[in-house]
């Protein structure tokens, strides 16, 4: 069977030439790119990707297939997905469907065959990139921005509750994770460490979270850029000043922005599962989970009250903060990692222990 040819056409003027994975479907969208080695399904099904063509710069993708048990939502979200070389005939005992059957199956433009390479160097040389996969190499993307509601098409739209099979306590600690686009592994992760989990819509003010009465809050992960969810900051500072609360990635940068700090892009984001993070506090090393385009402006964070409790080692952009008096703890990358290491996996047990005290509530 003949190969269809399908480009990549980019706004900085670069066309790159590949062959279609699956039926031909045009999109747009932001490029980015993804270092892992491992876990594209669940890069595929992160919903921070929304919106954005994903480019996975290992070599070799699919070659141990797609399973029921790594979705990190119910479906994809991402706009397109881009690979240098596709593996048809995967290997592994947990694998239901190949890469190319996911594609088809969840409607994602792909393309295979490309100089992904060459296509990351262009995205770490102009930062920002948009692009569009076609048929056509004339037809130039017409996106050039961030969607700025793009979390509201990733988040529930009603409260979803889940009850731990494994209490870990007496009476069982509730937790409500904020949705702005939340990968499964961190309620998975709560569930596991003996937490009910409620998840909320995005834009759950502060009164519902009083009636909802939680005896900690996460603010999730999720796509786009944080200041375009401004209005709700107030209410994210009320709720974080009166629950023990823990922040995700743009969770940890919508608090940070709550609390009067700022936030800026990234040259090129970091996406990977390979990413040393340092704890300032022990001087330890741990090498992380990340997939992010925006940090904390380190200069603008309020040192009387809050602290840095993390920085990349790469970089030195702020991986972590800590509030002086509040049980208030926020992480840049991903403790669930999936993929990734599980390095840091022991903040979710630091966030669990700030308001387990005899059983009782440690908010008014």
């Amino acid at each position: 069977m003949q190969a269809t040819t399908g480009y990549l056409v980019l706004n900085t003027g670069d066309v790159l030439e590949g062959q279609w994975l699956g039926a031909p479907k045009e999109t747009e969208g932001e490029l980015v790119f993804n270092t892992a080695m491992t876990g594209y399904q669940e890069v595929m099904t992160d919903p921070s990707y929304a919106g954005q063509i994903v480019t996975m710069t290992y070599p070799l993708i699919g070659n141990y297939g797609w399973n029921d048990i790594d979705y990190e939502s119910l479906k994809p979200s991402l706009k397109g997905f881009i690979v240098s070389t596709p593996s048809h005939n995967p290997e592994h005992y947990e694998s239901t469907n190949t890469l190319l059957e996911m594609l088809e199956q969840h409607y994602i433009p792909a393309l295979s065959h490309v100089d992904t390479r060459a296509l990351t160097r262009i995205i770490r040389e102009h930062g920002e990139v948009y692009g569009k996969i076609t048929t056509d190499p004339e037809q130039k993307p017409e996106t050039n921005t961030v969607n700025e509601t793009i979390v509201s098409t990733v988040s529930v739209r009603e409260k979803q509750f889940f009850k731990t099979e494994n209490p870990a306590n007496n009476p069982t600690p509730h937790v409500v994770v904020m949705d702005f686009g939340y990968k499964h592994s961190i309620a998975k992760s709560l569930l596991a460490l003996g937490c009910d989990v409620t998840v909320v819509p995005f834009d759950t003010n502060f009164a519902e979270m009083k009636a909802i009465d939680p005896d900690g809050v996460l603010l999730s992960n999720g796509p786009g850029n944080p200041k375009a969810l401004e209005p709700l900051l107030g209410e994210m500072k009320q709720i974080s000043e009166s629950f023990p609360t823990m922040g995700i990635c743009l969770g940890h940068q919508l608090i940070a922005l709550a609390h009067g700090a700022t936030t800026k892009r990234l040259p090129y984001g970091h996406r990977g599962s390979n990413h040393p993070v340092k704890d300032l506090q022990t001087g330890k090393v741990m090498i992380t989970s990340q997939n992010h385009g925006y940090v904390v402006d380190y200069d603008s964070v309020n040192m009387t009250n809050w602290y840095v409790s993390h920085v990349n080692v790469n970089d030195k952009s702020v991986e972590g903060l800590k509030h002086k008096s509040k049980p208030l703890m926020t992480v840049q990358f991903h403790p669930e990692a999936h993929p990734g290491p599980i390095d840091t996996h022991h903040l979710f047990v630091d966030f669990i222990q700030q308001f387990i005290t005899k059983g009782e509530k440690q908010h008014a």
